[in-house]
């Protein structure tokens, strides 16, 4: 069997290795002029970052495992996470159960509301029985207003936005799930959080994951786009490449694997049906917006810091450096300056170096020592369908894997439900994926 791929991602590298493992043949093409899709990175400080932070959690294990079967377990690093809550001008710790005793722009009950609906969230299971309730308003209504109002509902609208009341109850019950799973069970779970790193970034992954596909007989283009996807007789079986500035080649396959988001999708192939259609643009993305500072010195002592202060542009501050060693990046300090936005908002189209003047003044609310001195570099991001919003009742809209058309089929964030994006689903959903193939074409 000979596939042809479409994106270089966690998705479509698992399951090129995958499919190249059981014997056949996976070409990949990549339009970008890198591997790792939205886990990809850049060079900074003689280290190599990721152009959008990335981490891993406990229970994480389909990248877990391959990154052992690719030999870099030696390099992956549990390290215990500094996460802050920036409200009322001050950053609160919020890493342990004494951190939430201690919060006190919560009432003491509203704290003890807080500490239980999220202990509840983590013991239950049955995800699709929350699928009819809007997040937002689930957690007005068994947090309570105070809870809402302080905590969950300024993270909701500052990585929604306008969004903010359409997203479905199990995005926020996944979240709970995988933040807990990485502190353990019963007295452990008290303990604090732990993330994995890949200490060889995770360009690492890819570069090694590369290296395989090809030395088992694979092949991987990047810089290379698919301008279509040819379909006869109702069959998927050829992809148009770009093979230089005006031309294109037609090559033949016995399988298609798209990895593209569901608004390109439609745009390469002719002949879905409606219903499918529809399915695939019921889901609206925002793009992940990060401009990256490089510091001469730290900016404060948390790794993880959410911002719930709206008059503030944007939804958190990543410090890299705060959770691996300023020695990767050559002794610098990282800052990211994270924000999801939608192409109608005015931070979405703003210049970058107007986006990078409009943020320095809030960071000064943050930590009020800050300098603009300290800044030696920084860089500006902008990765495309980053966060898709998910609304209720998901599960009956979902999109198959196995498009109507026969042996082209889809593998995108939009369909990891009830999980929220992230290079570990993606490798499971890709693994997953090669597999359904494998069995459709024997």
């Amino acid at each position: 069997m000979k596939v042809g791929i479409i994106g270089a991602g966690a998705a479509g590298m698992a399951a090129a290795y995958t499919l190249e493992k059981a014997g056949h043949q996976a070409i990949i093409y990549e339009g970008a002029p890198f591997l790792g899709g939205q886990a990809s990175t850049f060079d900074v400080g003689g280290g190599r970052l990721e152009r959008g932070y990335h981490h891993l959690f406990t229970s994480d294990t389909d990248i877990v495992d391959l990154i052992h079967e690719l030999g870099l377990g030696p390099k992956l690093a549990w390290i215990e996470s500094k996460v802050g809550f920036f409200y009322g001008g001050r950053i609160y710790d919020f890493v342990t159960p004494m951190d939430l005793l201690k919060f006190k722009p919560l009432s003491l009950i509203d704290r003890f509301r807080l500490g239980l609906v999220t202990l509840y969230l983590r013991r239950y299971k049955d995800w699709r029985k929350l699928e009819p309730f809007v997040a937002s308003d689930w957690i007005r209504r068994r947090a309570g207003r105070g809870v809402y109002d302080v905590v969950w509902g300024p993270l909701l609208r500052g990585k929604f936005g306008a969004h903010y009341d359409k997203v479905a109850m199990p995005w926020f019950w996944g979240k709970i799930q995988t933040r807990f799973a990485s502190r353990g069970k019963g007295v452990k779970g008290m303990q604090k959080e732990r993330l994995g790193y890949p200490l060889g970034s995770f360009a690492e992954i890819f570069e090694v994951l590369d290296t395989r596909i090809k030395e088992l007989g694979g092949e991987v283009h990047i810089s290379t786009p698919v301008r279509s996807i040819r379909v006869r007789d109702g069959r998927a079986d050829g992809l148009e490449v770009q093979t230089g500035a005006d031309s294109t080649e037609m090559l033949d396959f016995d399988a298609i694997l798209s990895t593209t988001p569901s608004y390109v999708f439609p745009r390469l192939v002719e002949g879905l049906p409606q219903d499918y259609l529809d399915k695939l643009r019921q889901v609206e993305y925002l793009a992940a917006v990060l401009v990256i500072l490089v510091l001469d010195r730290p900016f404060s002592h948390t790794y993880w810091l959410n911002i719930a202060d709206r008059s503030i542009p944007f939804v958190g501050l990543i410090e890299q450096t705060n959770f691996v060693d300023p020695a990767m990046y050559g002794g610098k300090h990282i800052l990211y300056i994270s924000n999801y936005l939608g192409d109608d908002s005015p931070l979405f189209n703003m210049p970058q170096e107007e986006l990078l003047e409009e943020y320095l003044p809030h960071l000064r609310k943050v930590n009020p020592r800050f300098d603009r001195s300290w800044i030696e570099e920084w860089h500006y991001h902008k990765v495309a369908a980053a966060q898709p919003i998910i609304g209720v009742n998901y599960s009956e809209q979902l999109p198959d894997h196995r498009t109507p058309i026969r042996h082209l089929y889809l593998a995108n964030t939009t369909q990891v439900y009830p999980e929220d994006r992230g290079t570990n689903y993606s490798v499971r959903m890709g693994k997953r994926v090669a597999a359904m193939m494998m069995e459709d074409l024997g």
